[in-house]
């Protein structure tokens, strides 16, 4: 087998096992048998375990000496770490696509919000968090620096699956989110400093940790500082 077929089939084998992680079909704690994997996809061990070591760089996987590879257990820290990252990420990615969004994208982005709206009098946290990540995804997809969007997108995978939906946590929130992303909007229409765009996306991810914080661990201050 060559290199780049190696590659290939690790790719593969990665975007198969991490699928399976976000959708929660893989749980913290569940034991990957690298050869059982191998089999299901039909392919070597190799790549399998180049696979592995990539989603454990990731922090999604855990390695064991003498037990092997796990999905990791779920861990408040890291989800903390998480959220913190990616409201400087996201921010980043968000101001450096602001100028170079289209007026049907933000007319798309503001279609979005109004259907995560909708979904408030029947709330249904799954549904509201897969339309946030849509509308979000919408105001930094045309971001011109490609490691910046990797960075954001794995850090979208580790919140997958550190928490299915924060806001099953927090529902009020919810309500508080969408005013958020209708400022976020206004402020790109207005061409706005991109440095203010930049703020008011980051402090909107921060907010959504602090509620978690609180509401899960109300004798801790452990919310972002404001930037």
């Amino acid at each position: 087998m060559n290199a780049a077929s190696t590659k290939s089939k690790s790719q593969l084998a990665y975007h198969w096992v991490k699928e399976r992680i976000s959708s929660q079909e893989f749980t913290p704690g569940y034991r990957l048998v690298l050869g059982s994997i191998a089999s299901e996809l039909d392919m070597s061990v190799v790549p399998v375990r180049e696979a592995i070591r990539q989603l454990e760089a990731e922090g999604l996987v855990t390695f064991e000496r003498n037990v092997g590879a796990r999905v990791s257990m779920v861990d408040d820290t890291q989800y903390r770490f998480s959220m913190q990252s990616l409201s400087i990420l996201e921010g980043a990615a968000t101001a450096l696509a602001a100028r170079r969004l289209t007026v049907d994208d933000i007319r798309r982005a503001r279609d979005i919000n109004e259907l995560m709206v909708e979904t408030l009098d029947h709330f249904d946290p799954r549904a509201f968090t897969r339309l946030n990540q849509e509308f979000h995804a919408t105001l930094f997809a045309t971001c011109a620096n490609p490691r910046l969007l990797e960075l954001v997108e794995a850090e979208w995978g580790r919140l997958g699956h550190l928490r299915d939906s924060t806001f099953s946590f927090v529902p009020g929130r919810a309500a508080e989110s969408v005013r958020e992303h209708e400022n976020i909007l206004q402020l790109i229409e207005n061409s706005a400093p991109l440095g203010e765009i930049e703020k008011a996306a980051r402090r909107h991810r921060s907010a959504t940790l602090d509620a978690y914080m609180i509401h899960e661990h109300p004798d801790e201050t452990l919310g972002l500082p404001a930037f």
